[in-house]
């Protein structure tokens, strides 16, 4: 059986929509099925975008309320695709902006590779930016996230991006997984990780590059100094961050089954 990817499509602009369009067909030869989930300003808004997507055979498209905090959004959509997809089905959990860089670039490549060599056996696996791929992102970006992989790494021994990028696992695992999430922030991808940690694994990749400039279509060294530069951006990364940090310190006293 081959694998399932999962993404939310919150992309007013149209600009997503637009990449997707050039590397469906890319998808479709390596997952069985591509989750996405629309909410109604986008449904409204890219209308004709959404209408080709929901009539290529690869996407099955869940409609979400505008008004869900994201990390809300996030445990409805994925708990609509793990109970849709067979229990035993590898789902790869991503981002659209980040599949849509790393598919029209020179990383293409690795990641098919990677994708098509992942045994299921060797699920649940957080793919983790690499230090080449670190060293394309702001450095805020950097220091504030990995300040989190290391205290996770203190606490619990083992080395994970619990604000990771891409994240594979079969569908069984997501449910049981999202029945422990509470929270309705963005810190919910690092409640999917905790039940999982001690069977996790994680591969370094290159192909989970900054894809911002890519996105936006600037360049990466200035984009880069104005974000490295922006207080507004540390807090930004800082709010989810601090909650995550916090979860790992309760799971670290109470435990976490």
């Amino acid at each position: 059986m081959k694998p399932a990817i999962v993404f939310p499509m919150n992309d007013r602009s149209g600009v997503t929509f637009d990449h997707l369009r050039s590397f469906a067909g890319d998808l479709a030869g390596l997952f069985e099925r591509a989750y996405v989930c629309i909410t109604p300003a986008v449904r409204l808004e890219q209308a004709e975008a959404v209408a080709w997507l929901e009539a290529e055979p690869l996407f099955h498209a869940f409609t979400l309320p505008d008004e869900l905090p994201v990390g809300a959004l996030f445990r409805e959509f994925y708990k609509l695709a793990a109970d849709d997809a067979p229990a035993s089905q590898v789902l790869h959990l991503c981002f659209a902006d980040r599949l849509a860089f790393t598919l029209l670039s020179e990383h293409r490549p690795a990641f098919f590779a990677d994708v098509r060599a992942l045994d299921p056996d060797r699920t649940p696996l957080i793919f983790q930016r690499s230090r080449a791929a670190w060293d394309t992102h702001p450095e805020n970006y950097r220091q504030i996230e990995n300040m989190v992989t290391r205290t996770g790494e203190f606490l619990f021994g083992n080395r994970l991006d619990y604000a990771w990028c891409h994240l594979a696992l079969k569908a069984a695992d997501l449910q049981k997984c999202l029945s422990l999430v509470t929270r309705n922030d963005l810190a919910m991808v690092a409640e999917i990780i905790l039940p999982l940690r001690e069977k996790c694994r994680s591969q370094e990749v290159d192909w989970l590059a900054w894809e911002d400039p890519f996105i936006l279509d600037v360049d990466q060294a200035e984009l880069k100094a104005a974000r490295e530069n922006s207080a507004a951006e540390t807090r930004k990364r800082l709010s989810y961050a601090i909650p995550m940090l916090q979860l790992l310190e309760a799971a670290s006293r109470n435990g976490h089954q």
